[in-house]
């Protein structure tokens, strides 16, 4: 919970800087993008809205900050405890460098999993040239809501049958420290105009859901179960 509420003070920082820079600094350009996403069996449809800043004597490097609602849909996803102290046996930031500790991980399989959340999300990107721009996005906070869904927890050679819901709240933090349904990206933007602009890129989205008991009970009780999906994503860009 300590380091749920210090990472929501930086994150209410960095708003209040960048407000104040867009009232000093260069207005601020506002883009409108909708995404695809696809993989074997899954897929997203993400809708953004982004005010970026343009930084430095070039004006290349953009910092920026937008919401972004996206919507998952898959079939026949396993997904596998979430909370870091299960998964890695540690909360700190070097969790990233750590191995899972696989016999602490147990599975969740979903027939049908449907995930849509609406998150606060930072943005970097940098001109190349002044037709292409390389850029990477991250969610940072929010909410998730869909529908209940029933699926087959496993361990070990048992399974049994139980209902979930996706995580309500979402934050980033680190690796596995993170909570909820959380999206990225990785791309390249061409621009076809001033206005218009084809993006192309991957796409790395977590969801998660909230089993309806805590049905894993070693090494600890735990309620949380998180899917990792990469994905193809295509999309396109409008300045407003």
């Amino acid at each position: 919970m300590k380091n749920n509420l210090f990472f929501i003070v930086q994150i209410g920082l960095a708003l209040m800087a960048f407000e104040g820079f867009s009232q000093t600094g260069r207005p601020a350009a506002k883009y409108v993008d909708a995404t695809l996403g696809v993989a074997k069996y899954q897929g997203t449809l993400s809708l953004s809205y982004v005010s970026t800043w343009r930084l430095g004597a070039s004006q290349k490097l953009g910092i920026g900050l937008g919401g972004r609602f996206t919507s998952y849909l898959a079939t026949n996803q396993y997904y596998t405890t979430a909370p870091a102290k299960l998964t890695s046996g540690s909360t700190s930031p070097v969790i990233i460098f750590q191995d899972n500790i696989e016999a602490n991980i147990d599975t969740f399989l979903i027939k049908s999993p449907q995930v849509n959340s609406i998150n606060a999300s930072i943005h970097i990107d940098y001109q190349l040239n002044k037709k292409i721009t390389a850029g990477f996005n991250i969610d940072a906070i929010g909410f998730s809501f869909g529908g209940h869904r029933s699926g087959n927890y496993l361990n070990g050679g048992t399974s049994m049958m139980v209902n979930a819901k996706p995580t309500l709240f979402n934050i980033l933090l680190i690796s596995d420290n993170d909570r909820g349904s959380l999206n990225s990206e990785f791309y390249l933007r061409y621009f076809l105009s001033d206005q218009w602009g084809l993006k192309i890129g991957g796409q790395f989205l977590f969801t998660e859901y909230t089993t309806e008991t805590k049905v894993q009970q070693f090494p600890e009780e735990n309620d949380r179960f998180r899917n990792k999906s990469l994905l193809f994503c295509v999309g396109l860009s409008c300045k407003i």
